[in-house]
C-alpha cells in the first residue's frame, strides 16, 4: 500500500466549527466543529475521494507541497495540514483455508451487499486492521 500526504486548507467557519478543503482535489471537503475535528474528519472524506477517484479510473494528481500554496485572501484560514491518504497497491491473488460454513455465511454476506468474495473480504480486513 503506497502512502501520501495531500495538503488540506483548514478554514473557519462562518458560525461554529471548521470547513477543509483540498486544493489538489476539488470537491473533496470536510469539516469539524474543532481544527482537530477538521482534521480527523478530512483523512476520511481524503480517503472516500481517492477511492472513488481509483474506481473511475480518474489519475490521482500529485501532492503539492504546502509552501507552494498560494494564500487567498477570501478564505479565512486556521491552519494548514497534510493529511495522509493510503492507497491501494496492486492486486494479488492468494488461496486460502477457511471452514465450510464460514465461507458460506462470507458469500450470503457479501451477495447481500452487492460485492465479490473478495471484495467482502477485503473490506472486512480494513474496518478490523483500522
Amino acid at each position: 500500500m503506497a502512502i501520501r500526504y495531500y495538503p488540506a486548507i483548514i478554514e473557519r467557519g462562518e458560525g461554529p466549527g471548521f470547513g477543509v478543503f483540498f486544493p489538489d482535489l476539488p470537491g473533496c471537503t470536510s469539516a469539524g466543529e474543532t481544527i482537530e475535528a477538521a482534521a480527523r474528519s478530512a483523512e476520511e472524506a481524503l480517503g472516500l475521494h481517492l477511492r472513488g477517484m481509483i474506481e473511475d479510473g480518474d489519475p490521482l494528481p500529485d501532492p503539492t507541497p504546502l509552501d507552494r500554496i498560494e494564500p487567498d485572501p477570501e478564505i479565512d484560514e486556521a491552519c494548514r495540514v497534510l493529511v495522509r491518504a493510503d492507497l491501494p497497491g496492486k492486486t494479488i491473488r492468494f488461496n486460502a483455508t477457511m471452514d465450510e460454513g464460514l465461507l458460506s455465511r462470507i458469500d450470503a454476506a457479501a451477495r447481500a451487499e452487492g460485492m465479490s468474495r473478495s471484495g467482502f473480504l477485503a473490506v472486512a480486513a480494513r474496518e478490523k486492521l483500522g
